[in-house]
């Protein structure tokens, strides 16, 4: 599955956005899809997961309550809902897409991945 981020950009401290990624080739409902995310100097980091049919949901710690990760398959796109924008999440992001929803924080065991969409939020 080809898979494309878009909708990151610049927001002020506190502020929302909503990037997406869609795929392509295939059918994403099939898949689990993760988010993570990497700042610069940084190691990417897992931010966030949902299952094929959207029933389970994983979030990092950092981001619970402030992110929502949500799926709509008949338009196989998966979005990332950030809300109450902190300056350290600032970073490119990144969706990936795997046919289990085991290990699926661990970023070695996927193997589809989209380019990153940059967030960069400001103080």
């Amino acid at each position: 599955v080809q898979l494309q981020a878009s909708g990151g950009g610049l927001v002020q401290t506190g502020g929302s956005l909503r990037i997406s990624c869609a795929a392509s080739r295939r059918t994403l409902s099939r898949y689990a899809v993760a988010w993570f995310r990497q700042a610069p100097g940084k190691e990417r980091d897992f931010v966030a997961a949902i299952s094929w049919s959207g029933g389970t949901t994983y979030y990092t710690d950092s981001v619970k309550g402030r992110f929502t990760i949500s799926r709509d398959n008949a338009k196989n796109t998966v979005y990332l809902q950030m809300n109450s924008l902190k300056p350290e999440d600032t970073a490119s992001y990144y969706c990936a897409a795997k046919n289990t929803m085991a290990t699926v924080t661990t970023i070695k065991t996927y193997h589809n991945w989209g380019q990153g969409t940059l967030v960069t939020v400001s103080s």
